[in-house]
């Protein structure tokens, strides 16, 4: 692997301007095709084989309006005064009338005709239907219908609107994400002490995330690509461009200042630095790929999109970065006595012991108790992760200055929180009538007399005469438990019901898909750990040549998402530090939040992991020294680590500034998950377990080691042996006990 990176990175520092223009070609032509196709985003999530879908797939051919998207025109009246004086009405019904030739409208019913007026008679509810798809509701429609509807105010009525019109998730870039930008920024200008060096990192990324994510909205055209999906790709895809080409640049620089001439650091930066990219990469794109095995096509495509960027960022660092390089020379060797010059020479003599180095030091003179610290108090900052709750987004975890957020609220004070989580009760007769049928149904269930059903309405009958829904409104929200416990309550006499009237019946609709949803993922977490982290396991096997190496890294992730988690519940759910970070809801998160984190996160973690225990290995495979092995690869690493986890963690934490509560406790949770694996796992914990392990962490049974390719990761093919231990082979070194060490 190194010697072909090394190619590689000679021919992109010898042919940089080949090189650049074919980036540029590639920039170009996806620009071209943004500019001429636009994109097609996608905001519906399917959950396929589930009791929902199949639910919501009869009633779009026999009742779609009950399908669509519906908007709700909210109006209250001022204190003392209720929604049937004269003048409320006449301005409501006025109100209606509009909204019914607004785009795209199907119809709007009158909150007088359909007795949907609160019992204090304050307020009115008027629902609109879109005989529609949310991805096919134009955004002028929204703002057509929200003139429409604001238009009462004039008269005194408070009008708010919400319902399915808006979406809970989208690509939104605001300050946050600048401002986590310039703290990328600033970070590497102070790691390389050269605004040159430290821009570079930035370029390249910047370049692999435009051709990834412009790319993926052109793939939207023509597949499915959710609406959040370039949100986690723009996310992921510049945290770790920037960071792979920190790691190469890193060892580039740090060659220079040793007096190696510019093409061969170069290249020896790409094959070796390069080769920790390429597996690091590989990680995070198996995890990101692993989130296929759920069987969601939502969450499908975001884990193959941030995959692509990832992918993406790969091929910029080990092709397009080197060819920078070339147009840069000599420029980016130290100045001669500069502060950057003297610590890159005193990293590579050991001349002077820096932080990453005095740091290993401590932690590994009584390792065992660093590994029992550790472990403690990462596990108790995931205590909290026990009362981990899931649900789905909805109005409720908008921003609290939107329409749909407040229109959300007035609902639920008015109607009931149930009002805004109705269950859909689906009954498909074969040839009696699906409306006895229907009638029957609901009897049976208001004979169970359950407590959390608030009321249950009379049948409306499909068109296809086959078919019948009766609406059911729980007392509670839709992301509340009481709700997912009445929808079980409910399917699990369904069975009996439909044999009772020889009909089909499903509990269906919105608020039983999003529970459907989160059932589905808590299903599939363990196969999708076990699956994800098995295969990277195997890669880091590969990689290390060693048996104690992917078991430590794979415990140390585990105590990372531990805390992660536990972070999340304590601001999320129980509201620590609420207000400090922004979340103007507190209760259950994301349903997505703890798959996309471990496959995020793990990934991530990884990276470390290898860009960390690789230099550390290089070391021992060069010396065959463990210990000061272990002391100069976080000598030489630590510092490039430090840096990748800060920008990283800038980046994440500029999204939680984000204000739909879909993103924002991923981005917390990966900030979080980031600090502690970065500097309490990966540069404190590794050391301290690798130091206690002594030689045997490099242990790997003949016969296995027999089996597996050499990768060459360190670059051993690359140097001559080390002149302190002769007779060391350059692809294999065995340690006095016997044991393979490679």
């Amino acid at each position: 692997m190194a010697t072909l990176l090394h190619a590689l990175g000679r021919a992109a520092f010898r042919h940089r301007g080949r090189f650049l223009a074919g980036w540029l070609l590639l920039l170009a032509l996806v620009g071209g095709g943004m500019a001429a196709f636009g994109s097609h985003l996608d905001s519906e999530a399917t959950i396929p084989g589930s009791q929902s879908q199949k639910g919501i797939d009869v009633l779009e051919k026999s009742l779609p309006s009950s399908t669509g998207v519906t908007a709700q025109i909210v109006f209250v009246a001022p204190e003392g005064s209720t929604v049937n004086d004269p003048a409320y009405r006449a301005v409501i019904e006025k109100t209606v009338a509009a909204a019914r030739k607004a785009p795209q409208v199907e119809s709007a019913v009158d909150p007088f005709e359909a007795r949907s007026v609160s019992a204090d008679r304050r307020t009115a509810l008027a629902q609109v239907l879109y005989p529609i798809k949310r991805d096919a509701l134009r955004d002028s429609s929204v703002t057509a219908l929200e003139e429409i509807a604001f238009k009462a105010r004039s008269s005194g009525l408070r009008t708010e609107v919400g319902g399915t019109i808006y979406s809970t998730a989208g690509l939104e870039v605001g300050i946050g994400e600048v401002i986590g930008l310039v703290v990328a920024v600033v970070v590497l200008v102070v790691t390389f002490g050269s605004l040159l060096a430290g821009g570079l990192p930035l370029l390249t990324a910047l370049t692999g995330l435009a051709v990834g994510l412009v790319g993926l909205l052109l793939v939207s055209n023509i597949a499915k690509v959710s609406s959040t999906a370039p949100s986690l790709a723009l996310m992921i895809g510049l945290a770790v461009g920037i960071d792979y080409a920190l790691l190469i640049l890193s060892r580039h620089r740090t060659q220079l200042a040793s007096g190696m001439d510019a093409e061969e650091s170069a290249a020896r930066a790409t094959g070796t630095a390069g080769s920790a990219v390429v597996f690091a990469g590989l990680t995070v794109i198996i995890a990101l790929c692993g989130l296929t095995v759920v069987g969601i096509p939502f969450l499908s495509v975001m884990g193959l999109a941030a995959a692509g960027t990832v992918l993406m960022a790969v091929l910029v660092a080990i092709t397009l970065l080197p060819a920078l390089l070339g147009f840069a020379g000599t420029r980016l060797r130290p100045r001669p006595g500069s502060r950057a010059d003297r610590r890159e020479r005193d990293m590579a003599g050991g001349r002077r012991r820096y932080g990453g180095e005095r740091w290993a030091r401590l932690v590994t003179r009584r390792p065992l108790v660093t590994v029992v610290a550790v472990c403690i108090g990462l596990g108790a900052v995931a205590l909290p992760a026990s009362q981990l709750s899931l649900a789905m987004p909805d109005n409720g975890t908008a921003a609290p200055e939107s329409t749909q957020r407040k229109a959300y609220d007035l609902i639920s004070d008015a109607f009931g929180p149930g009002r805004n989580g109705r269950l859909l009760v689906l009954v498909r007769t074969a040839d009696t009538d699906p409306k006895a049928a229907a009638t029957e149904v609901a009897t049976g269930i208001d004979r169970l007399d359950l407590p959390d059903v608030m009321s249950i309405s009379s049948p409306q009958v499909g068109a296809d005469g086959r078919t019948a829904i009766v609406t059911v409104v729980p007392k509670a929200g839709p992301r509340a438990e009481a709700t997912v416990q009445l929808v079980r309550d409910i399917r699990s006499v369904t069975p009996e019901l439909g044999a009772a009237t020889d009909a089909e019946v499903l509990v269906t609709g919105s608020t039983a898909a999003a529970i459907d949803v989160s059932d589905r993922l808590g299903d599939s977490l363990l196969p999708f750990a076990a699956i994800v982290v098995g295969l990277a396991l195997l890669l880091l096997l590969l990689v290390f040549r060693s048996i104690v190496v992917p078991l430590k890294a794979a415990f140390g992730f585990l105590l990372s998402v531990g805390a992660a988690f536990g972070a999340v519940v304590a601001v999320f759910q129980w509201g620590w530090l609420a207000d400090q970070f922004g979340v103007p809801t507190t209760g259950p998160v994301f349903s997505f939040m703890p798959i996309v984190l471990i496959a995020v996160l793990f990934g991530l973690a990884m990276d470390y992991e290898v860009f960390l225990v690789s230099r550390m290995r290089e070391e021992y495979v060069h010396t065959g020294r463990h210990r000061e092995s272990v002391i100069a690869g976080s000598r030489y690493a630590s510092r490039v680590v430090t840096a990748a986890a800060l920008i990283m963690f800038s980046v994440f934490a500029s999204f939680v500034t984000a204000e739909d509560l879909t993103l924002k406790p991923i981005a917390f949770g990966l900030a979080v998950g980031i600090v502690v694996d970065a500097f309490l796992v990966r540069m404190t914990l590794v050391p301290a377990v690798l130091v206690l392990m002594g030689k045997s962490a490099w242990w790997l049974p003949r016969r296995l080691d027999r089996l597996l390719p050499d990768l060459d990761v360190e670059g051993a093919e690359l140097a001559p042996p080390h002149p302190a231990t002769p007779g060391v082979q350059r692809s294999k070194l065995e340690d006095p006990t016997g044991c393979s060490a490679d």
